[in-house]
């Protein structure tokens, strides 16, 4: 049908016949589109100059008209079936966005999955059904994910709402629609108090290391949750006092509740005193900024004599650092940020807590140097379809050449090559560079990397419109955990030969990060020391009968090789890490373990819970592991039973405690060997490493 323009309500050209593909119309312009005979006539009719009034409003085929809606794209449970979609293009694991029904439409499931990140790697279209489908869709869509993807909330008594997911940019990304629920505006009487420390609700801020203090923060609402003004007086119970000012001190270990109260109404916070500060680490060990005037931020974690962890605010600890050249300053949120005074430095803070005199360092460095990653002087040993060795900007250079691309719907053709082995990156880079001699054909370099986690990264170069040598930057996204590594460099898009040579990247001078001496935890033992122990268990392979040490109980030869057992006061769980968190199986171990921390709880007989787990590192996030160690305190100090975590398979042997709960990774291929007494004073395990 007809096509016309209409710029300022009037009609800006006569109607031509739409073609098969548009262009973006211009800015300022309405492109009107006829759909039907009488939507044909009508605008066929229409001269230049003529007055156009254009409404919109909804119209659907059958039904009653939506009053709201949103796009999507592919279907993820249909009629209560989760849907396939492996193979498809857009099956990959990634940061996703749903929406879901019940069978009969009155419950909603909005779902907001973190990805491309180490402890979120996403989930793939076919995960994300199951996993819509578990939590009760009969219906369900996946919406706008990748970057896209951002959670925002309104907590109880917020004027604004605050974001509640890691988007895998790093800041929100500006998008042109979403899903929005509102509730109705409340009374503004004051009905309640919502207490949190200012740093955030984390277990970091949760706690508070004996002598030291925790900001807290009382926001008023009514009974709907809405905003409510009314300033606090605040009061404590337990392990400390809080000041009127909202700034809790803590004084003994154990338990505390801060009340915010005003006329009758009130709030409170559980908080969990731990003892005094032992050690202390930065958030970073190092902190590279690109010039002058840019900041950063880190935080400080203090820990107890037992591992246990919880945020150090500014007003308890001195920093000593070059003033001339840094300025660092609170953040408002418990953390600091540190912004540099002259545009090229190096140097170093040095925190120190006032109670007790444990301190840490940060390495600190301004300006960009570009540091040479892969000079391609080896450019014949980089491997893949269309790459040779060739003449480059300075000796040897890399020549990707682009076939011409393949009919539709092919996917178009590419040149590639991997280098012998993945080159590191510096830890602290802010971009990538390499040169590039062109040949004015258009195709696109890209440069290939893989995270910490293994997770693939892909920086697009510029279409090359140009013939000879330049150099390109590409800088890299905030988030993809460190140190990233160098797994390929490619060419795509129309048909040419681009040489490549000297891929550099740019990171600021920060020298080396701090170095702290590490003592073997004292579960560490000699042979003698496992064998003083009423009884032992070992971890490694099997072994002929006629070769197994006698003194061991029980071998455990693999994660699940057996059911949940107590033996001799100590109750075993092995968590099976053959699922991935997201794709269910973190839901059903952090079920497992929920229920045997119960049992162990009420169960006289039992002085220690045990977790052995395989050594799974890609199926179990960071967010999951953190929540283990996280149960497993909580259930060391309010029970005062003893808890450990111990991997098996792992690459190297390692013993140490966080929260007070012991983990312990025993080497895979060796006989780890572990004395036990559950009801011991002190550790109640003694470990052999093989």
């Amino acid at each position: 049908g007809p096509a016309v323009e209409l710029r300022g309500g009037r009609v800006a050209a006569p109607p031509v016949r739409a073609p098969a593909r548009r262009a973006r119309p211009a800015p300022g312009t309405t492109l009107l589109l006829a759909r039907g005979a009488t939507a044909t006539a009508e605008l066929a009719a229409l001269r230049p100059g003529d007055a156009v009034a254009v409404a919109a409003r909804p119209v659907t085929g059958a039904g009653p008209v939506p009053w709201a809606a949103v796009g999507g794209r592919e279907a993820l449970v249909v009629a209560g079936v989760p849907q396939d979609h492996d193979g498809e293009p857009n099956d990959t694991a990634a940061p996703r966005t749903a929406v879901g029904f019940s069978r009969d439409g009155r419950q909603v499931r909005l779902v907001a999955v973190d990805g491309r990140q180490r402890d979120s790697g996403g989930l793939t279209l076919t995960g994300l059904g199951r996993m819509m489908h578990r939590l009760g869709a009969y219906e369900a869509l996946n919406l706008d994910g990748g970057g896209s993807t951002t959670l925002l909330a309104g907590a109880a008594g917020a004027t604004a709402p605050t974001l509640e997911n890691t988007p895998s940019d790093g800041t929100p990304r500006p998008v042109p629609n979403g899903l929005v629920l509102t509730a109705p505006a409340g009374s503004g009487r004051l009905a309640g108090y919502r207490v949190e420390p200012l740093g955030g609700v984390g277990p970091d801020f949760g706690r508070v290391l004996r002598g030291l203090t925790r900001t807290l923060t009382a926001t008023g609402h009514d009974a709907a949750l809405g905003p409510a003004p009314g300033a606090p007086s605040w009061s404590a119970a337990g392990g400390g006092s809080v000041d009127p000012a909202g700034v809790f001190h803590a004084l003994r270990p154990g338990s505390a509740t801060a009340y915010a109260r005003r006329a009758g109404v009130e709030g409170a916070l559980p908080l969990d005193v731990l003892g005094p500060p032992a050690r202390l680490r930065p958030t970073r060990d190092r902190i590279g900024l690109s010039e002058r005037g840019e900041s950063a931020g880190f935080g400080l974690v203090g820990y107890d004599a037992q591992g246990a962890a919880a945020a150090v605010e500014p007003r308890d600890v001195t920093l000593r650092f070059d003033r001339s050249r840094w300025n660092v300053t609170g953040d408002g949120r418990g953390g600091f940020t540190v912004s540099a005074r002259t545009a090229r430095a190096t140097g170093m803070l040095r925190a120190t807590v006032n109670a007790t005199g444990a301190s840490a360092e940060l390495a600190l460095g301004v300006g960009l140097e570009a540091l040479p990653v892969a000079a391609l002087e080896d450019a014949e040993r980089w491997t893949g379809p269309g790459a040779a060795a060739a003449e480059g900007r300075a000796g040897r250079g890399l020549a990707l050449s682009v076939p011409a691309p393949a009919p539709a719907p092919l996917p178009g053709s590419a040149a590639s090559a991997a280098p012998p082995r993945p080159v590191p990156l510096p830890e602290l880079a802010r971009s990538v560079s390499l040169w590039v001699a062109g040949d004015g054909s258009g195709a696109r370099p890209d440069v290939r990397l893989a995270d910490a986690g293994g997770a693939a990264l892909t920086l697009r170069g510029p279409a090359v419109d140009w013939t000879g040598w330049r150099r390109i930057t590409l800088p890299l996204p905030p988030l993809p955990e460190r140190p990233l590594t160098l797994t390929g460099l490619s060419a795509s898009g129309a048909r040419g030969r681009l040489v490549l040579d000297a891929v550099a990247a740019e990171t600021p001078p920060t020298g080396p990060a701090p170095a702290y001496r590490t003592r073997p935890d004292p579960v560490v033992a000699g042979a003698a020391g496992v064998r003083a122990r009423p009884w032992r268990f070992a971890v490694g392979p099997a072994v002929p009968a006629s070769a197994r040490n006698p003194d061991a109980d029980f071998v455990f030869t693999g994660a699940m090789e057996r059911p949940a057992f107590t033996h001799r006061g100590v109750r075993f769980l092995p968590l099976d890490t053959g699922r991935a968190t997201l794709d269910g199986g973190g839901l059903g171990r952090m079920r497992s373990l929920r229920a045997a921390l119960a049992a162990a709880a009420r169960e006289p007989g039992t002085g220690a819970l045990a977790v052995v787990r395989q050594y799974a590192p890609r199926a179990v996030d960071r967010k999951e592991a953190a929540l283990l160690t996280r149960y497993l305190g909580e259930f060391r100090r309010t029970t005062g039973k003893r808890a450990a975590v111990i991997t098996v398979g792992a690459p190297r042997f390692t013993a140490g405690r966080s929260e007070g709960v012991l983990e312990v990774s025993a080497r895979r291929g060796v006989r780890t060997l572990f004395g036990a007494d559950a009801f011991a004073v002190g550790d109640w395990l003694s470990v052999r490493p093989g």
